[in-house]
């Protein structure tokens, strides 16, 4: 996930608005048979074309955004709209092109002049960079940033919580000790390489076939070691896209501004078409909402859809749902069991649960089924490897306290117990989901107290410190889940595998740590064979299933509204089904 990249649901805390202002013109287009005109696109149009198609310059965009990020700076989020969103400022070594649907996971060279060159045994990836490459200053990118950026987002988790491991966890171990840029200034980390200016070289501990997609993650966007101010960075990364910050105010206010020195002969996906890109933070939903419906706002930026009030509006009139996408986009709504947290530490108290939910309730209190089909298992339905298995299965997905009583037997536990719910304050739905949740676990005599967090540090802060989980009974928490690439390992390794977890901005908040599943997945990551990896993932699955650490709940669909004053709205699996963010316009 990216934690869909965890995208929000809707809500009514915060919210943020990202405002493109400009007033040159330029000209239009209208597409061909993957384009189509707002007004006229119908429903899910964007799921299978661009809609308003066009190179028009200037106007004003506006994104609005309940809540806030966990952080803009490319090395220290792991949100998909912030995946998304951040490509606007910074190039990773690869990314996603703008693409409907699947289309949109087709992974292309970014700041790389060309896809990974990997060695004969797959140990080492070679990548040369794009010649001509400047940041926002104009001074020159090299493969010696690429490789600082790296560093300071893998090895230094004390200053950035937020993000994956991977990197940390596939880069051959160094020969001595090494703790990162800002503990160790002086130290090199000998598994990568930069040759020259333009090449770097990645030297794994075993073969990975994914390898290519794991650096489109944006902590490969490039940082000059001289500009970088740890934490602080955040308030002005060095920008290498087509936009650069121009100034922040921590959870107010962002301004992006056109990079000068971004050359769009280095670049064929970016367009810069708008004048300028405001994000104002904490909007409420229903806000946002009433914006992109009067042509006030383009898109929602965090890309979960409106809010069930709006649903109902929406659906009630058909020139307005021919003005939505309903898409899937590898997303997974779920609860996690966390299985160090007492008496969840046994797999019968585990089971309880998994028994005893009402899956349908849930899935109203998310919106329906136009909101995504009941989940029974962890891989998502639309991600290679996805088998339809139920493990836990109960008469119309309704729950059996008859079942989920036994196995409070089983645990020991005949009476029941108390545990700590926790979910996000902005997602209005998933407090909804959660309340479906406690009135279930309150009939089999469990008392299932609902926390709040706020979605910008709910892992950094609070339910990804697993020490925090012990000390606050935290036994269950709502989350979504959306792949990191479009396959079982870019879905599964961060949220399955022990090795994985992290003190603090962990994934893997079910804290399962199986040396049998730790294992699969490295099988799979060495396995040359697609159709031998997908059927590991199927396996995975199930095991972990058989844990009873995650209660599949829905596999997600978006529903989004796009007005007519946006241009070039295209919905991408890549990015959970979000519009991509690369080249938004206005008709205004």
């Amino acid at each position: 996930m990216r934690r869909s990249r965890t995208v929000a649901l809707t809500a009514a805390a915060a919210a943020a608005v990202l405002v493109i202002t400009g007033c040159s013109s330029g000209s239009s287009k209208s597409g061909d048979s993957n384009s189509s005109s707002g007004a006229g696109a119908g429903a899910d149009a964007a799921t299978k074309g661009v809609v308003n198609a066009s190179d028009k310059k200037g106007g004003t965009v506006t994104y609005e955004m309940k809540g806030t990020p966990d952080s803009l700076d490319p090395g220290n989020t792991y949100y998909a709209y912030i995946y998304n969103f951040s490509r606007l400022y910074g190039r990773p070594l690869t990314t996603f092109a703008p693409g409907p649907g699947e289309e949109g996971n087709k992974l292309v060279p970014d700041l790389a002049e060309s896809m990974g060159q990997p060695s004969a045994d797959g140990l080492s990836w070679t990548y040369k960079l794009r010649a001509g490459l400047k940041y926002e200053d104009g001074t020159p990118i090299t493969a010696k940033d690429v490789k600082y950026a790296v560093e300071r987002s893998n090895w230094a988790p004390d200053v950035f919580a937020n993000g994956p491991t991977y990197f940390h966890d596939l880069l051959v171990d160094n020969p001595t000790p090494y703790e990162g840029p800002y503990k160790d200034p002086s130290g090199d980390l000998k598994a990568i390489e930069t040759p020259d200016d333009l090449t770097i070289v990645f030297h794994l501990k075993h073969a990975f076939a994914d390898f290519d997609y794991l650096v489109s993650a944006p902590q490969t966007v490039p940082v000059p070691k001289d500009k970088d101010k740890g934490a602080d960075y955040v308030k002005h990364p060095m920008a290498s896209g087509s936009y650069k910050f121009e100034s922040y105010e921590d959870g107010k206010q962002l301004t992006l501004v056109p990079n000068t020195n971004w050359d769009a002969k280095t670049d064929p996906i970016r367009k810069q078409l708008a004048d300028k890109i405001l994000l104002k933070m904490n909007i409420e939903q229903s806000t946002i909402d009433k914006d992109l419906l009067a042509g006030n706002a383009q898109v929602d930026l965090v890309g979960g859809g409106v809010d069930p009030q709006t649903q109902a509006q929406i659906l009630k009139d058909q020139k307005l749902k021919a003005k939505t996408d309903n898409a899937y986009g590898g997303r997974l709504v779920y609860m996690a069991i966390d299985s160090q947290v007492a008496p969840f530490d046994n797999v019968d108290c585990r089971k309880a649960v998994q028994y005893a939910i009402d899956k349908v309730s849930v899935q109203t209190a998310i919106g329906g089924p136009i909101r995504g089909q009941i989940a029974n298992t962890v891989l998502p339905a639309d991600i290679a490897g996805h088998q339809d298995v139920n493990l836990y299965e109960t008469k119309d997905n309704k729950g059996d306290e008859g079942k989920a009583k036994d196995a409070l037997k089983a645990c020991g536990k005949p009476e029941g117990f108390s545990t700590v719910l926790s979910a996000r304050t902005e997602r209005a739905t998933e407090i909804a989901a959660a309340t479906s949740i406690q009135a279930a676990l309150k009939k089999i005599g469990i008392n299932a107290e609902i926390q709040q967090f706020p979605q910008g540090k709910y892992l950094s802060d609070n339910v990804g410190v697993p020490a925090k989980n012990k000390e606050k009974n935290i036994g269950l928490m709502m989350m979504q889940w959306g792949a990191d690439w479009p396959t079982g390992y870019g879905f599964l390794q961060q949220i399955v595998d022990g090795r994985a977890i992290k003190e603090s901005g962990n994934s893997n908040l079910a804290s399962l740590n199986d040396p049998a599943i730790n294992k699969l997945i490295d099988d799979a990551a060495v396995n040359t064979d697609k159709a031998a990896r997908e059927k590991i993932y199927s396996e995975i699955d199930k095991k972990v299933m058989e844990q009873a650490v995650y209660v599949p709940l829905t596999y997600f669909k978006v529903f989004l509204y796009r007005p007519d004053s946006a241009t070039n709205l295209v919905s991408t699996s890549a990015f959970s089904g979000e519009y991509d963010y690369l080249n938004i316009g206005t008709t205004k």
